[in-house]
């Protein structure tokens, strides 16, 4: 080990403590990405029975987006102060305990409510696992854990979607939020298996208050990087969950069952994998920078045959292909995103870049909820995503450094 990862307390994620922190921290991650999974197929299901409007499915998951804005703003702020550990133990356990009362909603009301108390854990508990992973690595790794973590995340999706096609068609769209419970006892055993990293413990400042903190990230040092990560963030996010939470919806507009539709979402789904892996391979011999501009112009490529698609094979093509890149693109950015800000106000800053990008998974959602009750063509949608992954790209090309290899802080 080098003298630089001594100094910083950070070691290789190949290691037995470092392969535990991975796991750890992933397996949360993959609970949150089968409750945000599972909304998707839900809200398809809802509609059926509830009797619900494109417009009120839009708001259901806008409100999911709203609660997970206001999460990652304030677990930002209080994990540079409280710590990494404290703060995703409790997210999780508020994203839990929401998701699993949704499961006993009797009304929409009731459900909006509870998703947005399950948006703010979600929203609080991912950047704070980022985070925590991010300053536990030494630099020749970092990367690539932070983006194998993000990877997950695509196990989520597959579980989600397993339940979806197997279970919620059989017993209804009330065991898929009564699976959501699942985490709160996984936290118990997350208690004791990770800690805060040395890094945070040498360089906590608890003297900041949070106005200093909100302040530090837009000093002239850190600006550029600022701007850079709120628009990277507010576009991917705004086409990830407008596209993604509707395409089983999608499917259904183009002609295709309920059932039907969610096989070909959990075929799609399973690109997911590969496009995490190969970003993790790439990024730490190619850089962020490349990772991000590359898989962010094919996302935005895929959008546009997805929305033109006139024939299954295309269709299942270019959502394969949008499942890939998409997700590769979203590794590599949680992975980019804390190598900018030093220790002390690095929660921070990668809270309020995640939290102002959740501003786009409200828009996202409830614009396509609005642009199909108004009957405007797929392709019309998906080439609004098109335009907007493509001012991402050229966020990272223009305002972007590169932080491949470098020691934090």
């Amino acid at each position: 080990m080098n003298n630089s990862i001594l100094q910083s307390g950070a070691g290789s994620f190949r290691d037995g403590p470092g392969r535990k922190l991975l796991l750890s921290a992933g397996i949360s991650w993959l609970f949150d990405a089968m409750d945000v999974g599972m909304l998707s197929f839900i809200v398809a299901a809802l509609k059926v029975e509830w009797n619900l409007g494109p417009q009120q499915i839009g708001l259901l998951t806008a409100t999911n987006s709203v609660g997970m804005a206001a999460g990652a703003a304030a677990a930002g702020l209080l994990a540079d102060r409280y710590g990494r550990r404290t703060i995703l133990l409790w997210t999780l356990l508020i994203f839990s305990f929401a998701t699993g009362l949704s499961a006993l909603a009797g009304s929409f009301a009731v459900l909006l409510a509870l998703r947005f108390a399950a948006g703010f854990g979600l929203g609080g508990e991912l950047p704070v696992a980022s985070t925590l992973v991010s300053e536990s690595v030494a630099p020749a790794d970092r990367g690539r854990a932070v983006v194998l973590l993000e990877s997950f995340w695509a196990g989520g999706w597959i579980l989600s979607a397993l339940v979806a096609y197997f279970i919620i068609p059989e017993y209804g769209w009330r065991i898929g939020f009564a699976l959501g419970m699942i985490p709160a006892v996984y936290a118990i055993y997350l208690r004791t298996a990770i800690q805060d990293p040395k890094r945070f413990a040498e360089k906590r400042d608890v003297t900041m208050s949070y106005t200093m903190r909100l302040r530090s990230i837009w000093q002239s040092e850190h600006r550029r990087a600022t701007i850079m990560l709120w628009v990277l963030w507010f576009t991917v996010v705004l086409s990830y969950y407008g596209m993604f939470l509707w395409l089983p919806t999608v499917m259904v507009l183009k002609g295709f069952d309920l059932v039907k539709s969610f096989q070909y979402v959990l075929i799609m789904t399973l690109a997911q994998l590969p496009g995490y892996f190969t970003a993790a391979y790439l990024i730490e011999r190619a850089g962020r920078k490349f990772v991000l501009i590359v898989y962010l112009l094919l996302t935005a490529i895929c959008a546009i045959l997805f929305g033109n698609a006139t024939t299954t094979a295309m269709l299942l093509g270019s959502g394969i292909g949008l499942s890939f890149f998409n997700l590769g693109a979203w590794g590599a950015m949680y992975a980019y995103t804390p190598e900018l800000y030093p220790t002390a106000i690095r929660s921070t800053g990668v809270g309020m870049a995640a939290s102002f990008g959740r501003v786009g998974g409200i828009i996202g959602p409830y614009l396509v909820g609005w642009f199909v009750a108004k009957e405007t063509a797929i392709s019309a949608i998906f080439a609004i995503f098109f335009i907007t992954i493509l001012i991402g790209a050229a966020a990272v090309l223009m305002l972007g450094k590169e932080t491949k290899g470098l020691e934090l802080d």
